[in-house]
């Protein structure tokens, strides 16, 4: 018993062990039993304490909560890609034949800095479903939506522990610049139905994410070709990890928007199309506080509504009519 004891304790040791004495020290980056215990946290939060702690009480009016939440992470994503930017050599780094990239020990600690503010706005990212549970959107807490915010936490810190780079980098200013877009969106449903009508382009936005991950896959296969100086092992994590993610967002695309076409060009009416363009708009808002829990809720259901423009209501969970204009 002893032997084996002695070999975990060699084992966790080295894992504690990053490729930086500084970043080892810096908050939630000694060991992995700080951010396993965060992911840990989260994950029974979001799928048995909360849910049954909500079980019972009214969804939680968090309007003005989403409001400045959605803010935030527009103006960190835009920090964020904006430093990415101007600190890492990312252009040097695709154009150079091996990738090499020669930097003083400032300039990589500038780098790994930047790495930890993006591992943290994974942490903050984890709000997202707490939101949605606090709100008994517990339809909105999928696998993809707990997959992705999992997966991130876990690899952005690892990659930060183990094999910070040029690969990391990248895939941050990448995933940054798709935030901004998503988090103005989330935003802007946030502010009240009025605002509704502006957000037809959400659509646009998940196809932006496609495309993100088609990018950030063409670069890793071209890393892989120019045999890059960096660990192989994360390089197949990065790609392994991105065909995941653009199966289950295609995935999510497909079923959302070509079953709305279908609906759409079933229902020629003013009535119909109004009522097809909500259940659309429901199926794929996957944001912060687009959806209500039940379609068919009170007064104005989807298949009683009055004719005219249908828009979501965050405060009571119901979608109402709005007369043409």
């Amino acid at each position: 018993m002893t032997t084996y004891m002695k070999i975990f304790e060699e084992r966790y040791s080295g894992l504690s062990k990053g490729v930086d004495e500084t970043v080892d020290s810096w908050f939630l980056m000694s060991s992995p039993t700080a951010v396993v215990g965060v992911v840990l946290v989260y994950l029974a939060f979001v799928l048995k304490i909360g849910p049954e702690y909500m079980k019972n009480r009214k969804p939680m009016d968090l309007k003005r909560v989403m409001v400045f939440y959605n803010a935030f992470q527009v103006c960190y994503s835009i920090w964020m890609c904006r430093t990415s930017i101007q600190e890492s050599n990312v252009m040097a780094s695709i154009f150079s034949k091996k990738c090499e990239i020669n930097r003083t020990r400032e300039q990589n600690l500038t780098l790994y800095s930047g790495a930890w503010f993006y591992f943290f706005s994974k942490i903050i990212d984890l709000l997202d479903t707490t939101f949605f549970v606090l709100r008994k959107k517990d339809n909105q807490i999928s696998f993809l939506h707990v997959y992705h915010h999992t997966i991130t936490v876990l690899f952005s810190w690892g990659y930060l522990k183990y094999a910070p780079g040029e690969q990391g980098v990248i895939i941050g200013i990448l995933n940054s610049g798709v935030h901004i877009i998503m988090y103005f969106y989330y935003m802007v449903a946030a502010m009240g139905p009025q605002y509704q009508k502006y957000l037809w382009w959400k659509k646009y936005m998940t196809s932006i994410q496609l495309v993100q991950f088609v990018l950030i896959l063409g670069y890793m296969l071209l890393v892989g070709a120019k045999g890059c100086n960096m660990p192989k092992t994360l390089t197949f994590f990065f790609v392994g990890n991105t065909v995941i993610f653009l199966y289950l967002f295609g995935n999510f695309y497909r079923k959302t928007y070509n079953k709305a076409k279908k609906i759409d060009g079933a229902n020629g009416s003013q009535r119909a199309t109004g009522s097809s363009l909500a259940k659309s708009a429901l199926r794929a808002a996957g944001g912060m506080g687009c959806m209500p829990q039940t379609m068919n809720a009170g007064k104005y259901s989807l298949e009683n509504s009055p004719p005219g423009k249908a828009y979501i209501d965050l405060n009571n969970n119901n979608v109402k009519p709005l007369k043409l204009e």
